[in-house]
């Protein structure tokens, strides 16, 4: 058995192993320990929790062992996006201005240990999420590992870096513009938006207000759907509640597709000062004619989305502005985020509930596109997985300028809430992956799953060319 092997592959490859006894959990933990030491050039983990990764995978094997009932994660090494608590472990949110541990987990990292997961460290993202670049003062740049010299996207950009890398099956990440998607196309993962209130953001009041959501970003749409099923569902302290599914997330995932209404638009919903690129565009249209060949009805729309600046930025001001006021050491704040949290003065909490009515509104407007279409198909991102050194130079005007291609297809779907899905889809003519997004109706997370994984199966992702990966040429350990 090629361990390096093992740990490149999925939630359910590892998942099967372990179950027939084939490795323990200790054999898979050290094994991924050392694959994300020998990957420290990508940038991709802000801290990686080797004593207690071993000791809750030692744990792990001792609970299998026993013959007790274990969990649908039990044993398998997941890493967590710095923005979500890990118990004993410094949250930066990507900044060096906090220091002083986390006392709990975060509701969703209780879950995913409750499930048997082992925590094995802490991902790379921008000082509070601001950018959909990967790339901070504090941690550095964050490598695309399809081409090193290219970013992963943001803000989950550590967590895409350390999934597409072959280091961890999965790995959590939050997404409050796209920053599960944005990552997730330039890396050529499959990253599910979920419904607002489908994951509980305990024991944070917020991510950026009514915005920001959190979920696991993967290389197949069914390891997805497994750790859905493990971290969804309401906690008390939720402000929002999605309804309950029709289905398991992993049973849609399993489901045949039936013949849908897909509509699909290369209009972006922010056009000011964005151009699609011509690889984006086909990959829609390539995509559009297999969902067809697929027994689907498929159609191009004008989608008249409605303009979500006006409810989008107080969010994002008084996100970043509620954020930066928790922190340890305020002085320690890159300059951008200076900058960010001075010009959103205005987005006060006030001004923010405000903005928040306005995005349910929005939600209500967005829903008569589902009345003509089943699920929408768009580009994820307008532009090429850009290289690396975005921010250099850059305030916070001219960042959030170079981030308007980025967001352009995402931004809208945090402001409604609804479900949205970046998809894999192949490889440019440049080497670098290919992505669209599915968005659905709200609470359809299941619907863009069963088709998702249609898609999958009928026209697999491929990997990044394991040749050109340093870490992959270290000696093989076998067992």
């Amino acid at each position: 058995m090629d361990l390096q092997e093992v740990v490149a592959s999925g939630v359910l490859e590892q998942r099967e192993l372990l179950e027939q006894g084939v490795l323990s959990a200790q054999q898979l933990v050290e094994a991924t320990l050392d694959g994300i030491d020998a990957a420290a050039e990508l940038g991709a983990f802000t801290r990686v929790l080797r004593d207690e990764a071993r000791a809750e995978a030692t744990e792990r094997d001792r609970e299998r062992a026993a013959g007790g009932a274990v969990g649908p994660l039990h044993g398998i090494p997941i890493a967590i996006k710095d923005e979500f608590d890990v118990a004993g472990v410094v949250t930066t949110f990507g900044t060096r201005a906090n220091s002083t541990p986390a006392v709990a987990d975060a509701e969703v990292v209780r879950r995913l240990r409750a499930a048997g997961a082992v925590i094995v460290g802490k991902t790379a993202m921008p000082e509070f999420g601001q950018w959909p670049f990967t790339e901070s003062s504090t941690f550095g740049v964050t490598r695309n590992p399809w081409d090193m010299t290219r970013s992963t996207g943001g803000s989950s950009g550590g967590s895409a870096a350390a999934v597409a890398a072959g280091l961890v099956p999965a790995a959590l990440g939050g997404d409050g513009g796209g920053s599960i998607r944005i990552p997730s196309a330039c890396c050529g993962l499959f990253g599910l938006k979920p419904q607002r209130g489908r994951v509980p953001n305990a024991p944070n009041e917020h991510l950026w207000w009514a915005l920001g959501v959190a979920g696991p970003l993967t290389r197949g749409v069914l390891d997805a759907a497994i750790v859905y099923d493990v971290i969804r569902g309401n906690a008390p302290s939720d402000r929002f509640h999605a309804s309950e599914p029709v289905m398991s997330f992993e049973a849609a995932a399993r489901t045949a597709a039936q013949p849908l209404r897909i509509g699909y638009s290369m209009k972006p919903p922010t056009p000011l000062l964005v151009k699609t690129d011509p690889l984006q565009v086909r990959a829609v249209r390539d995509t559009a004619k297999l969902l067809a060949e697929l027994g689907h009805t498929v159609f191009e729309i004008d989608p008249h989305y409605p303009n979500s600046t006006g409810a989008f930025f107080p969010q994002f001001f008084g996100g970043v502005r509620a954020e930066a006021a928790e922190v340890d050491h305020p002085g320690r704040l890159e300059r951008r985020t200076k900058q960010t949290v001075a010009l959103g003065a205005w987005a006060r909490r006030p001004v923010v509930e405000w903005a928040i009515r306005q995005g349910g509104s929005l939600a209500r407007k967005v829903d008569r596109i589902f009345t003509e279409c089943d699920l929408l198909l768009t580009p994820t991102i307008a532009i090429r997985p850009p290289r690396l050194g975005v921010l250099d130079g850059t305030n916070t005007l001219s960042a959030q300028l170079a981030s308007l291609p980025m967001v352009a297809y995402t931004a809208l779907w945090n402001v409604t809430g609804n479900p949205a899905a970046a998809l894999p889809v192949g490889v440019g003519d440049d080497g670098l992956p290919l992505s669209v997004q599915l968005v659905g109706p709200a609470n359809g997370e299941t619907t863009i799953l069963t088709v998702a994984a249609q898609v999958e199966q009928a026209r697999p992702q491929p990997r990044p060319d394991s040749a050109r990966l340093p870490w992959h040429e270290q000696p093989d350990r076998r067992s």
